[in-house]
């Protein structure tokens, strides 16, 4: 089994990054490959509601020049997900948002790609804003149909300097007591596929509550 962990932090190797490694940590001692991508550093334009993914659906964002429609095949690839961010302005970072926003939106109109996969999400904060990130990257594996693990507290984890995260020894315990869980359901799933019948996918109902 794979778990591909997006890191969303402009930092290739900050805080938000050794966040991911704590979780890796315990996905790996259960056998279960993690990748890290680095998202936070690169040029990705928000989406442009444009609807190309709707018309074409093939698996694609129609906006060409970055690494999103790469990042989709991986996560659709995968057997769990793990979104990571910074805070920025009580907030995940802006360049994470844009490709959460395209990535998430492609796999919806195109049968529900990330459907039944393990997800979950960690952040990493200096002092403020850490659950209302931690809830926005939430909101995506919701939306998804993902079955999300939980921990011992919220999924946040306190620092500022690289690597200060090391010092919060709650924070570290919430990342392992996630990776240790993660695991377990996403074993749970693997088991369970030819055992269980997984329910059918239905379409959606759109309602405007404008009159």
């Amino acid at each position: 089994m794979k778990v591909v962990a997006f890191n969303g932090s402009p930092r290739e190797q900050g805080n938000t990054y050794f966040a991911l490694l704590m979780v890796a940590k315990e996905l790996e001692k259960n056998g279960i490959d993690v990748e890290i991508v680095h998202v936070g550093n690169k040029l990705i334009r928000g989406c442009l509601a444009c609807g190309g993914c709707v018309r074409n659906k093939n698996e694609q964002c129609v906006i060409p020049g970055d690494d999103v429609n790469q990042w989709i095949q991986k996560i659709k690839e995968a057997d769990g997900v793990l979104l990571g961010s910074p805070v920025h302005f009580a907030a995940m970072g802006s360049t994470m948002k844009s490709f959460l926003d395209r990535a998430f939106y492609v796999a919806s109109v195109n049968g529900g790609l990330f459907r039944h996969k393990v997800g979950a999400s960690v952040v990493a904060v200096r002092r403020s804003g850490g659950i209302p990130t931690f809830d926005q990257l939430n909101n995506y594996i919701t939306y998804a149909e993902m079955l999300m693990p939980t921990s011992n507290y919220w999924n946040v984890i306190h620092g500022r300097a690289a690597g200060e995260v090391d010092k919060d020894d709650e924070g570290k315990q919430i990342m392992s007591v996630l990776g240790k869980n993660m695991a377990w359901l996403m074993k749970l799933v693997e088991n369970g596929k030819d055992v269980v019948e997984e329910p059918s996918s239905e379409r959606k109902i759109y309602t405007s509550f404008v009159r």
